[in-house]
């Protein structure tokens, strides 16, 4: 009862423990004019059968992308890929899953700590040399101060940048401050990207920032996360902004709902 409880509260930032599930909120959110990221609960793996099993699934997952409203993506970490393991493995089960998505459809790699971010980085751009670019997106975190270069390498190698601020807590050696640093980072990351003329998405709830973006280089595509901020969504569909939901589903929703909670009272 308790759990059935708990998944019912969760409900506005996770959509539920299935496939299925996941599958009708892309649909509910297609209805209203958004386009979806799906991805599927899990990171940090250690276990070399459980990577085996999470490829599978996200192999599921990309045959079920051409029954799917277009332009639906697949949001992965590689972390539950067997990052952690053994990358190079990692990269070849990037490359399986990304080749099995559809035209038109892309898989987006999420962020990692600073210290997993040399191995992301080879593995995306490893599934990019592939000729898989064009079905691949990476993220890109603003408070990392090697960013800058890593924005370089992703764009050269075709791949599509989603720009978020940064996640993880970090050392100063390796990232910017909170506020106003990472923030003028953001901008000039932006910019950066729109001056090489890359395919890139603002992914922030930040108004602030969000506006002046869309104000000074136009209707960029912006991300945001199921069940935040709900009525910003609307607002963007209204005008015009092109706009992707991240959708997560999966048995291991506990903590990531907690997180949203934590968020959304300050913390």
């Amino acid at each position: 009862m308790t759990e059935r409880l708990a998944i019912r509260a969760a409900s506005r930032y996770v959509a539920g423990t299935t496939l299925d599930h996941a599958v009708a909120v892309v649909g509910r959110l297609s209805a209203t004019g958004v386009a979806s990221s799906v991805d599927m609960f899990g990171e940090w793996v250690r276990d070399a059968s459980t990577v085996d099993r999470v490829r599978d699934d996200y192999l599921a997952l990309a045959g079920r992308l051409a029954d799917l409203p277009a332009n639906t993506w697949i949001s992965i970490d590689l972390s539950h890929l067997g990052l952690d393991i053994d990358p190079a493995r990692c990269a070849d089960y990037l490359t399986a899953i990304t080749r099995a998505v559809p035209t038109g459809h892309r898989v987006q790699v999420g962020a990692e700590d600073a210290r997993r971010a040399d191995a992301v980085l080879d593995c995306v751009t490893a599934t990019a040399a592939a000729g898989l670019g064009d079905r691949l997106g990476a993220t890109v975190q603003a408070n990392l101060r090697r960013s800058p270069r890593d924005v370089e390498r992703l764009v050269d190698a075709g791949v599509h940048v989603r720009l978020v601020k940064g996640a993880f807590v970090e050392p100063a050696s390796d990232a910017l401050s909170y506020g106003e640093e990472t923030d003028i980072a953001y901008l000039r990351l932006a910019h950066r990207l729109a001056e090489r003329g890359a395919e890139f998405c603002l992914a922030t709830h930040d108004g602030v920032v969000r506006e002046a973006l869309l104000a000074g280089l136009g209707p960029l595509p912006v991300e945001q996360l199921l069940g935040v901020r709900p009525e910003i969504r609307d607002d963007l569909v209204e005008r015009g902004i092109p706009v992707r939901v991240y959708v997560p589903y999966g048995p291991d929703w506990f903590r990531y709902w907690m997180r949203r909670v934590a968020e959304s009272r300050g913390a």
